[in-house]
């Protein structure tokens, strides 16, 4: 049973998100050191935290002819979106806001930083971060779709679009076990509108950085955090869509949200640092020759599932 939570949960959820986001940040800095050769130190995993009071005096970039207003919208709009897509999202048994359409909302704030990353690219007038957002659009008509039949997969499962009702409906079976390509293709989609690991390319290093390229300061502080704001908030709503939410024998359902939580969140940082980059031409004519076909079949089984009911 899922509950709408009191007013003190519009304060702890974003809180847990940073806090989540902070742990994936860290995380990826362990592996990074273990590549390098370096011990795994407590200096290790907080250097990347040591840059945020750099970034909160820097002065921001000066460029000839920005569209300051679209930009800084654009840069903000990426971390809000991603702290505005966990008011959905069940822990335990407690969510924010407990929609009726929460898959639609969450769906929806994801598309959100479609427009937030192609302002940041647009915003500064410049090649780099132009060609950057240009990137990050054609990556999102790569991702965008398999993921929608993902999310309708487990939609489709539980007959609701209310969150908490397909974290229910796995009292069986998770949906990761018997809707694997849907579980495998949102991990990618999580990925994919953080643009990190296979799917840096919006930001790559043949573009100075792409998107990131002309952005400094508190903006730049901004746009990085929602990158992994949207990890966290991805591999949070992972649980109740495909792992069974909170269900678990002997502990708190909070517990085993928080404790599937860090595990897909693991996961999803392994990959960052371990797969390479895919260009985004590629990847378009992977999902629809590949991933597109193969997600609709995927929606096919939970559909006759429940008309043979």
């Amino acid at each position: 049973m899922v509950e709408a939570g009191a007013w003190w949960t519009v304060l702890a959820a974003p809180a847990l998100l940073v806090a989540l986001a902070g742990l994936a940040v860290a995380g990826h800095a362990a592996l990074e050191a273990r590549e390098a050769g370096r011990p795994v130190t407590a200096a290790a995993l907080t250097r990347p935290f040591l840059g945020v009071p750099r970034a909160l005096g820097a002065q921001p970039r000066r460029l000839p002819a920005p569209d300051v207003l679209l930009w800084r919208a654009g840069v903000v709009t990426v971390p809000v979106a991603a702290v505005l897509s966990t008011l959905v999202i069940p822990f335990g048994g407690v969510t924010v806001a407990d929609l009726s359409v929460g898959v639609v909302w969450f769906n929806a704030m994801e598309v959100l930083t479609w427009a937030g990353l192609w302002l940041a690219g647009w915003g500064p007038n410049s090649a780099f971060s132009l060609v950057g957002g240009y990137r990050f659009l054609a990556q999102g008509l790569a991702y965008e779709l398999p993921m929608m039949f993902a999310l309708i997969s487990a939609a489709t499962g539980a007959q609701s679009l209310r969150v908490g009702d397909i974290a229910a409906a796995q009292h069986g079976l998770w949906y990761a076990v018997w809707m694997p390509v849907a579980f495998v293709v949102y991990l990618a989609g999580v990925l994919a509108f953080a643009f990190l690991g296979p799917f840096a390319y919006p930001a790559g290093r043949d573009l100075a950085g792409g998107v990131l390229s002309e952005i400094s300061g508190v903006d730049r502080l901004l746009l990085q955090a929602g990158r992994w704001l949207w990890l966290a908030a991805g591999a949070a709503m992972a649980v109740p869509l495909f792992l069974g939410g909170g269900a678990g024998p002997g502990l708190p359902a909070w517990v085993w949200s928080l404790v599937k939580t860090l595990l897909v969140m693991a996961a999803l940082v392994v990959a960052v640092r371990r797969l390479p980059v895919v260009r985004a031409d590629r990847y378009v004519e992977f999902s629809w020759v590949v991933l597109v076909p193969l997600t609709i079949a995927q929606v096919l089984v939970p559909a006759l599932v429940d008309l043979n009911r």
